[in-house]
């Protein structure tokens, strides 16, 4: 059963809908030129969902939606224009403005200081993340957001999902093409990042503004391939070095010597210096926030050979595969859609009572939906296949805090239709439809879909949907 004070929300994020990527002296990010690359092919930050123009209208739709939380993201680059300089006015106008109107129609931000979109200034100065010199900077910044917002700002995140930045460098605006190279210097980065993360909630605390700080943790629930033993020790080992790693340095203040044994066998150990340790103490979150959208099955890995087992015809996911570790399956009991992602809300209540029983922490789930090719017709979008797929959800979210999780929020993705960060807008997965194409940006018109009244009204119930 939810408590009345549920914070019941919905998503987004800044480069993915906010457009004006270059208007009143904002900076070019690594989302900007990453989008760039696919330039007329799909649809880029340039304009995306326009909601920089728009921001008033949209907050009108989430009153209108009954939203009493809206996870959102600040651009780094929009406030700092390179990063590290001078502060931008008219950014921090923007958050303003954007924030107050939240407030004024009782809707609590949640707001993410990074989220993808790094400044390209501090990429061509040192590389990012993989300099330690970037660490001061988002120090910085996270202060001046703090100091600007926190009389307003409530809850906030720091890092939206570092394990997937430090997987994906190009999300920084980092390219190598030596692939052993990438994932080394991804580590560099996600060693950085934890630094900056704890220093960062030191600094809120510092400040004394009577609001919350957490992470935003990528969280796919990982089943072993077969019963097999070396399989279930497999399926423990993945998802310890994809989502454990990183909540346990959090939570403890150092890195598990699990990740440390696996990064020197496989000579991707980051540097630390003699005071790291001591700078990743004492930095507990006041919650961890989830993005938990699918479920994988993994098999220990045979010199590449695939598992035979006579459970079940696995599928094999060969993009996914860890060299040396581990071995990717389709689950033939989920359903898919065309990306490949399934749909398993069981797996959502056994990663909530997982990380429940680890750290004992609230936990906010600040992203959790499914992408489809939505179609307009006759001005009206019919996608029962997102209203079952966020009813199995919340009817397991309800189970677990039944099972004693301490969950507090509930922010699916998205609010409208984004930008996707690597799909362009033919992969939508908002409670609004935006009118527009990958090649065309049209009227932009707001058009809520059927699943933005189902949610509405399971919003007026608290949840209690049959």
């Amino acid at each position: 059963m939810f408590r009345d004070n549920f914070l019941w929300g919905a998503s987004t994020s800044a480069f993915q809908i906010e457009g004006a990527w270059n208007e009143d002296g904002k900076g070019l990010t690594s989302m900007d030129v990453r989008s760039f690359k696919k330039e007329g092919q799909i649809a880029t930050t340039k304009v995306a969902m326009d909601h920089y123009h728009h921001f008033k209208e949209d907050v009108q739709l989430m009153k209108k939606l009954g939203m009493k939380a809206y996870r959102m993201s600040i651009s780094w680059a929009r406030i700092i224009p390179d990063g590290c300089g001078k502060i931008n006015q008219k950014g921090i106008d923007f958050y303003n403005q954007l924030i107050d109107e939240l407030v004024k129609n009782d809707i609590i931000p949640i707001v993410t200081l990074y989220h993808f979109d790094f400044p390209m200034e501090l990429i061509k100065k040192y590389n990012g993340f993989a300099s330690r010199k970037c660490i001061d900077d988002f120090v910085r910044y996270s202060k001046i957001c703090f100091e600007y917002f926190g009389d307003r700002v409530k809850y906030w995140l720091t890092i939206n999902e570092q394990m997937v930045i430090s997987q994906m460098p190009n999300f920084q605006g980092i390219y190598i093409d030596d692939k052993h190279e990438e994932k080394k210097v991804g580590w560099q980065t996600y060693h950085h990042m934890c630094i900056a993360h704890a220093l960062v909630i030191k600094e809120y605390r510092k400040m004394h503004l009577n609001g919350f700080i957490g992470p935003v943790i990528s969280y796919p629930t990982y089943y072993p391939a077969s019963v097999k033993p070396e399989d279930v020790l497999t399926a423990k080992q993945v998802e310890d070095l994809k989502v454990f790693c990183l909540t346990d340095v959090h939570f403890y203040g150092k890195h598990p010597d699990y990740l440390i044994n696996y990064l020197k066998n496989q000579d991707l150990m980051f540097k630390m210096d003699d005071h790291d340790e001591e700078l990743l103490k004492n930095a507990q979150p006041d919650f961890i926030a989830l993005n938990w959208y699918t479920t994988g099955i993994v098999g220990a890995y045979q010199d590449g050979q695939e598992i035979n087992n006579d459970e079940s015809a696995l599928k094999p996911r060969r993009d996914r595969n860890i060299k040396g570790l581990a071995q990717f399956y389709m689950n033939p009991y989920l359903e898919y859609n065309e990306w490949n992602w399934n749909t398993d809300p069981i797996g959502l209540h056994y990663a909530l009572l997982k990380m429940w029983e680890r750290y004992h922490l609230p936990l906010m789930i600040v992203e959790n939906g499914l992408g489809h090719r939505d179609v307009l017709e006759n001005n009206q979008i019919h996608d029962e296949y997102r209203i079952k797929y966020l009813h199995g959800m919340i009817q397991h979210m309800s189970k677990a805090i039944d099972d004693g999780v301490n969950l507090i929020s509930y922010c699916p993705w998205s609010f409208m239709d984004v930008l996707s960060s690597s799909d362009g807008i033919e992969k939508r997965y908002g409670l609004v439809y935006i009118d527009r194409t990958d090649s065309d940006c049209k009227n932009l018109k707001r058009i809520p879909k059927d699943s933005f009244y189902w949610y509405q009204k399971c919003i007026q119930e608290n949840g209690d949907i049959k």
